[in-house]
């Protein structure tokens, strides 16, 4: 009898934690604002690689 006691009290507890409102967490648009950052700043650092780059190439003397 005891196994069965347990048994309701655990699915009633389990229904009752399903049933309550969920964290809904943080919203999207601060998320999609951070990642266009990174973005930005992914491109800036390309962009300044690629020109460092090209120069130390054009530096390069050729016979």
């Amino acid at each position: 009898m005891q196994l069965v006691t347990f048994l309701y009290v655990a699915t009633v507890a389990r229904l009752a934690e399903l049933r309550r409102e969920a964290e809904r967490g943080d919203s999207p648009v601060p998320t999609a604002v951070i990642i266009a950052g990174l973005v930005a700043a992914g491109i800036a650092v390309t962009a300044l690689v690629k020109t460092k780059a090209e120069g130390w190439i054009n530096d390069i003397p050729t016979k």
